[in-house]
């Protein structure tokens, strides 16, 4: 399991948001993931500029949503349909929707989401699979703002560009117009894919 992050600095941190800013443009949000990041350190990151966080856990969004509120929180995890309520009041907006389960418990609420696409359709991955959104965005019962994915692991950034390039045609298709893709280890490719959150991680906090 990887350590968490601790000793924050936060001249470090803005000299790195300010390079990936320069490297991506200025339309990309840039979301710093903080799964790994104590509820203590968060101080440091607002004393960077960051201002747009993604938590993975429901019960960690919890805890630092409240303990942070002036921080915009969305939830980047695998979405669990009995975590729903519990993440709803502190989620602006929810990334990884895959499941009819999911779907379900989101009746009533007005959080917006995300619907993860398996782009690749890789059988141990979570999302739906392209044929399958039409009849996802039919049934939402809460606003779809855009899709998300996580490509194949690769050592090479292009080869995330082609998965990246579907995602933003199906958002095209069905006129989405947020993209969540793209981490510390292809946020450029995404960018250049039409990325409109990256998801950044460990080079954000090094």
């Amino acid at each position: 399991m990887p350590r968490l992050i601790t000793g924050l600095d936060a001249v470090k941190i803005r000299a790195n948001l300010d390079r990936i800013r320069a490297e991506i443009g200025p339309r990309p949000q840039i979301l710093a993931a903080v799964k790994y990041v104590p509820l203590e350190e968060l101080g440091t990151l607002a004393e960077a500029g960051v201002t747009l966080l993604g938590e993975n856990r429901a019960q960690d969004l919890e805890a630092k949503a409240t303990a942070y509120p002036q921080f915009h929180w969305h939830f980047i995890g695998q979405l669990q349909s009995r975590k729903v309520k519990q993440i709803v009041p502190h989620a602006e907006l929810i990334h990884s929707v895959a499941t009819d389960s999911a779907l379900r418990r989101l009746e009533g609420a007005t959080t917006p989401i995300l619907l993860e696409v398996n782009v690749a359709q890789e059988q141990s991955k979570a999302g739906i699979y392209p044929k399958q959104l039409p009849d996802f965005l039919e049934r939402s019962p809460v606003p779809v703002h855009g899709l998300m994915t996580m490509p194949p692991i690769a050592s090479d950034p292009e080869d995330s560009r082609r998965y990246f390039a579907k995602l933003r045609e199906l958002a095209e298709k069905y006129d989405l117009p947020e993209l969540s893709m793209g981490t510390s280890q292809d946020y450029k490719v995404a960018a250049e894919e039409g990325a409109t959150i990256v998801r950044i991680g460990t080079i954000l906090y090094a």
